[in-house]
């Protein structure tokens, strides 16, 4: 009788499950870290943020984020599939340029000029985050699509598929890894970035991280970037595992 062995998991894989589960300790039970951060602070009072709950700032930063990628990445997809076709090629400087100066300009410029005409709170934040998101995707979308060999484009039209049929059943399946990984990049800025949504009202996880910066308060700071800091590297590997996913395209991404 032969033993079946168990599969083992993949190291990162393992990296993932641990920061995972470190990541929802924390945002449920971090108030029981307060014992700790009054002894590391001893000097500050309080030490440990209470005005609202982590798990409420943690779903209001995840809806944010994955509201403003959800748009970034139909915007960014729907341009660079527009630009591979040969109606849209002669647009492709332009799509490029407009979605370069949406990453460059500043995401506290754009809040000065979304709040006077949006308000503040979610909305000018989540214009930040799309413009600011966009480029990624928009360049791996064209990268992706270009790793398509020509000749496969020849056979497929050989064969009498249409070009719907060409772009859904061969460009798509060949680029997906790399448009994965132009996502990819695209949410893990937007995490990061929006926490300088709380400087306008937004609820995320910068709110704890702005007020402790303006009272002078460093725990208030450390949980809400350690909170921060977790999400994006648990997202991150949590894209590389659905990279592995996809064997057909380029491995390289355009950042």
């Amino acid at each position: 009788m032969t033993r079946r062995t168990m599969p083992r998991l993949a190291p990162r894989s393992v990296l993932l499950i641990v920061l995972g589960v470190l990541l929802v300790a924390l945002v449920v039970g971090m108030e029981q870290l307060a014992p700790l951060f009054r002894a590391w602070f001893p000097d500050q009072n309080p030490a440990m943020y209470e005005r609202e709950s982590f798990l409420n700032l943690t779903l209001a930063h995840v809806a944010l984020v994955l509201v403003s990628s959800l748009i970034s990445v139909g915007v960014g997809v729907g341009a660079g599939l527009f630009v591979t076709r040969p109606a849209g090629r002669e647009f492709a400087p332009l799509v490029s340029t407009l979605a370069a100066i949406g990453q460059t300009f500043p995401p506290a410029a754009v809040l000065a000029i979304v709040v006077p005409l949006a308000g503040f709170g979610f909305v000018p934040t989540l214009v930040a985050l799309v413009l600011y998101g966009l480029l990624p995707v928009v360049q791996n979308t064209v990268a992706g699509l270009g790793t398509v060999p020509p000749q496969t484009l020849e056979a497929a039209r050989g064969n009498g598929m249409s070009a719907w049929q060409i772009l859904w059943h061969i460009e798509l399946p060949l680029a997906m890894r790399v448009i994965v990984a132009g996502v990819r990049v695209s949410v893990i800025i937007n995490i990061g970035t929006a926490t300088i949504g709380s400087t306008v009202g937004a609820t995320t996880l910068g709110t704890p991280i702005i007020a402790g910066l303006v009272g002078n308060n460093l725990p208030y700071v450390i949980q809400g970037a350690l909170l921060v800091g977790l999400l994006a590297i648990v997202t991150d590997l949590a894209f590389e595992r659905l990279e592995r996913r996809f064997s057909f395209g380029a491995s390289g991404a355009t950042p």
